[in-house]
């Protein structure tokens, strides 16, 4: 909580140096505006929606394996430790209720919108580069050969290339070890939320508090045991880890810093669309203020009476700053 303290003093001198009471942006006020606007992003994710189901449908490439080659393979096929369910849940809704929090605490519904967008196109466009590359790899995993002779008895063509009697499913399964789709995912929802509590926290503030950047390390951590636990179950080779936690953690920081400044910046704890609503709200402020001040300079008439009796009426002066600062730029 002391964490999101220097955030709440962060935004709050950003507004006193603006001089103008910040907007409020909650859901009822803006949410349907800011979703409109939006409305071509949402549909790309739908889109993308898509090609994730026809990539996870998609026949992988069946590599040649040959007898020699079984000997990297023959490791136990194990359960899953971290189940494929759990990973949406940790990846994506985990994130998402602290979005939420952010959102109860600031009343910011740009933040609350463009995190979870942000997450979204994350998570899916790194599923997406990771099912293309496992499908046109068809690398087979630790545990292939008793996914192929689930018996324990081998086989093998002409040409040296295994003949699999075992379930279709879990063969095919079997040529999908390259990347590792738990690592990616992880690191494209967990690597996400790392960015932006950073932001938040202003981690990256110059004064050196360390505890900041432990917060920033849990997400990551949590990732890279998830990595990890894919190794020990023998579903995935060392290579297949670290190439899912560079593909999750660039697309990540791409996706991240299309709606949000970088952490390191003075700005870092709020999105562009926050800064640049603040600043259209200031300048209508300062017109207001602009159009009030010439109001009040309009000259007022007054009565004045001649001598033989007939009344007549004069404009007052203008004696007050704008009208002598216009004076001053018409000499």
């Amino acid at each position: 909580m002391a964490c999101f303290s220097s955030f709440r003093s962060s935004s709050s001198g950003f507004q006193r140096f603006q001089g103008v009471d910040p907007p409020v942006h909650t859901i009822r006020s803006h949410g349907a505006n800011v979703a409109k606007n939006h409305l071509l992003d949402w549909l790309i994710l739908l889109i993308l929606v898509v090609v994730e189901v026809i990539l996870v449908s998609v026949h992988p490439f069946y590599r040649y394996v040959g007898k020699d080659m079984m000997t990297d393979l023959r490791f136990p096929f194990k359960d899953n430790t971290v189940p494929v369910w759990s990973v949406p849940l940790y990846a994506v809704i985990l994130p998402v209720l602290i979005f939420l929090i952010v959102y109860i605490r600031r009343r910011d519904v740009y933040d609350l919108h463009h995190a979870v967008l942000g997450l979204l196109f994350s998570v899916l466009i790194t599923a997406i580069i990771t099912d293309a590359i496992k499908n046109g790899v068809g690398r087979p995993r630790p545990n292939f050969f008793w996914r192929c002779f689930p018996d324990g008895i081998e086989a093998y063509d002409r040409t040296g290339n295994v003949i699999c009697h075992g379930k279709e499913s879990e063969i095919r399964e079997g040529h999908k070890s390259f990347p590792s789709g738990h690592t990616s995912w992880s690191f494209a929802g967990l690597g996400f939320l790392a960015f932006y509590i950073s932001g938040k926290i202003q981690a990256f503030d110059g004064r050196g508090h360390v505890a900041k950047l432990c917060l920033v390390f849990l997400p990551l951590l949590g990732a890279a045991l998830v990595g990890v636990s894919r190794v020990d179950d023998y579903w995935h080779h060392w290579q297949d880890i670290f190439a899912g936690a560079i593909i999750g953690l660039v697309v990540s920081g791409f996706c991240y810093l299309q709606f949000f400044p970088p952490p390191y910046s003075g700005n870092g704890w709020g999105p562009y669309a926050y800064f640049k609503a603040h600043e259209e709200h200031h300048a209508r402020a300062n017109a207001t203020a602009r159009s009030a001040a010439i109001v009040d300079d309009v000259p007022v008439e007054q009565e004045q009476t001649r001598p033989n009796g007939d009344t007549y009426f004069v404009p007052t002066p203008l004696h007050n700053q704008t009208y002598d600062q216009m004076e001053m730029g018409a000499r």
